[in-house]
């Protein structure tokens, strides 16, 4: 399956059914679909799933920042190049964090706190992107907009748009993939391609078998409890058996990234 932006990942023989779900962006962000052109927060979705962003850089995995805004590892907040007025920007922002320390990413959602283990080591490009984000609080009132409960079992979200096709504006590459494996609580990327990754994500909350082709870039840590409630809530069926949005809305009311 794909995770859509609408974004998807595109996994195999799930990548028509699943072409939504792990994409991330440009028109659609996926655990696996996407055209990888960049889109802005609010232009219509093409696929609900994908993880919509506009690439320019090289490694992903970036977090976003912050609960605490004098952690002296949190992305400014000054956009780099913003574009329009709305959140979005032109490139991939500066790196701001340090690779060789440890850094904690919670969602405070609605139906709980969900707080993830980032891996700067080994994707420090998407560690700081998720940083600068967060500072930006690019997420603060999004919507996870897709659960897959079959063959593939994930909830997508960092789409402000909330419909699969929205991102920050820029794309950045993938990182981490040798050997890539999806056990439960992994913390990966969606995207429409090959070094497309944006802001969208997903969560896994039952081991689920995907081609290494989503950055990996943490764990949760605790909450997933919180997943797991909402996977047990069931979807919408609106990207076919199996696939749609949560019947349990989740709602990004904040996200926040610190170091240590």
């Amino acid at each position: 399956m794909k995770f859509h932006r609408r974004r998807m990942l595109g996994i195999g023989a799930f990548a028509a059914a699943a072409g939504l779900l792990l994409s991330g962006c440009a028109s659609t962000g996926t655990i696996g679909s996407a055209d990888g052109s960049p889109v802005t927060a609010g232009s219509p979705a093409s696929a609900p799933d994908t993880a919509s962003t506009s690439a320019s850089a090289s490694d992903t995995d970036s977090a976003s920042a912050s609960d605490t805004a004098s952690a002296p590892d949190t992305a400014s907040t000054s956009a780099p190049g913003a574009s329009g007025g709305a959140k979005s920007w032109a490139s991939e922002p500066p790196m701001t964090i340090d690779p060789a320390k440890a850094y904690t990413m919670t969602l405070h959602t609605n139906q709980g706190d969900i707080v993830i283990s980032l891996n700067a080591a080994k994707a420090p490009h998407t560690v700081n992107s998720f940083n600068f984000l967060a500072g930006q609080k690019f997420f603060d009132g999004s919507h996870c907009h897709r659960l897959v409960t079959t063959g593939i079992y994930v909830l997508q979200c960092g789409d402000p748009t909330g419909t699969g096709t929205g991102g920050p504006g820029y794309q950045f590459q993938d990182e981490n993939l040798a050997g890539a494996t999806y056990p439960t609580g992994t913390v990966a990327m969606a995207n429409a391609g090959p070094n497309t990754n944006g802001s969208q994500f997903f969560l896994v909350y039952k081991d689920s078998t995907l081609p290494p082709s989503y950055t990996p870039f943490g764990t949760v840590a605790s909450g997933l409890d919180v997943v797991t409630k909402i996977a047990a809530g069931g979807e919408d069926d609106s990207n076919g058996a199996g696939d749609g949005r949560p019947k349990i809305d989740v709602v990004l009311n904040s996200v926040t990234v610190a170091a240590g």
